[in-house]
């Protein structure tokens, strides 16, 4: 029996792992994902919260293109209440903008929050 249930934890395991690791959110924000292909820069971060709002500047680079990360974030904020204004999204008081920086094949994005 403890080999049997040793074999499904593996598996389970096995199954979960993936999926979590889709699930990365950019540095410094709870609900932010982060574009595939990039990784976070945390020690290039920092964040402050404030009595008017909280500001966060992060950054994330990866062997990605500008086009690919603009396509994932026009696509994946909006399903997450956000609201395209020029160059920056909206939501509950705070504005996000995204910052691409690089060339094809490596980027380095730079995201700024603070409030409205």
């Amino acid at each position: 029996m403890p080999i049997r249930f040793a074999c499904v934890l593996i598996a389970l395991l096995l199954v979960i792992a993936p999926a979590r690791a889709g699930e990365a959110f950019v540095e410094g924000f709870e609900d932010l994902p982060l574009a595939p292909g990039l990784v976070n820069l945390p020690e290039a971060g920092t964040g402050f919260d404030k009595p008017t709002g909280r500001i966060v500047v992060a950054y994330a680079s990866g062997k990605t293109t500008g086009s690919a990360v603009e396509q994932f974030y026009s696509t994946t904020l909006p399903q997450l209440g956000w609201t395209r204004q020029g160059n920056a999204y909206l939501r509950e008081g705070e504005r996000l903008t995204i910052e691409i920086i690089g060339a094809q094949g490596g980027v380095t994005v730079r995201y700024t929050l603070a409030p409205i």
